[in-house]
């Protein structure tokens, strides 16, 4: 028997959104909404990010609705102010990542020659270090501030964006517009962010939403060791190994902030991958 909205869609002349339309439509509410309570959170956390609201461990109530951790501070309005840090940092350190991987993977294969044989052995020289390992060998040195977290992390990170940018770029740069460019006696900067970046820009900004997911993850997990943002600054992360030894009492409270991590993760991935899937049709930006 036929599908009754099918038949109903193809006899009124509506179009059905497909499932990975739907799948992105939720994702993007998800993350719309995390952001935006990230952005105004200290309009709708309950209580400051530090304040001492209640007694040690407070089940859940009215007044505070995930209820208190060990010092009585409000776990939901930290739980919103560590959005607002945790993502906060991911999409600094993200943007720097990008801004370093695509110049120096675009200018790369702009140049090409010895340029581009020293920065790709470089690169693949970083890529083959552990991140993890090497963020907590730099930040057990040089401390973890919020300045340090970005550019450690934006650092790492730029490895991947610059094997793609590289990669996207070397098809880019035989075309007949960037001989002419070069021919007009154009700088490398202008060749660059004027007439290679602009051709690669969507596979990049799809790359920038996964390595978005990635940057969250890393942030999370230097914060759970003890290297990311330091207390009393509030992060996800960190929420999670606060709280952690809850567990074994049968409370679910550290599930909060992991639960909220995999979320926004999720969230991400399934705009990213309609988003691709848009590319491979040829009908995105």
């Amino acid at each position: 028997m036929p599908n009754k909205t099918a038949t109903f869609a193809r006899k009124s002349g509506v179009s059905l959104p497909s499932f990975e339309t739907v799948l992105a439509a939720i994702g993007a509410t998800i993350v719309i909404a995390i952001l935006v309570t990230a952005i105004f959170a200290p309009w709708i956390a309950p209580y400051g990010e530090n304040a001492s609201v209640g007694g040690a461990y407070e089940p859940w109530s009215a007044q505070h609705v995930f209820g208190t951790d060990a010092i009585g501070r409000d776990i939901l309005s930290r739980l919103i102010y560590g959005g607002r840090n945790t993502i906060g940092l991911a999409v600094a350190a993200t943007c720097l990542a990008f801004l370093i991987g695509s110049a120096l993977g675009t200018s790369a294969a702009v140049l090409g020659g010895w340029v581009d044989a020293v920065l790709g052995r470089f690169n693949d020289l970083m890529m083959a270090i552990p991140q993890l390992i090497f963020a907590l060998l730099i930040l057990t040195v040089v401390g973890s501030s919020a300045l340090t977290l970005i550019i450690v992390i934006g650092v790492l990170e730029s490895t991947r964006v610059f094997r793609l940018a590289r990669s996207l770029s070397v098809s880019i740069v035989d075309q007949d517009f960037v001989e002419v460019a070069k021919l007009r006696g154009e700088s490398l900067g202008w060749i660059v962010f004027r007439e290679v970046v602009p051709v690669s820009f969507p596979n990049l900004l799809a790359e920038f939403g996964l390595r978005l997911g990635f940057v969250i993850l890393f942030v999370s997990s230097l914060s759970f060791l003890g290297l990311g943002l330091q207390p009393p600054t509030a992060d996800w992360g960190a929420l999670v190994r606060e709280n952690a030894s809850l567990i074994a009492f049968g409370d679910i409270t550290p599930l909060l902030p992991a639960g909220a991590i995999a979320l926004m993760t999720v969230a991400i991935n399934l705009v990213v991958d309609w988003y691709l899937a848009k590319i491979r049709r040829g009908s995105a930006l």
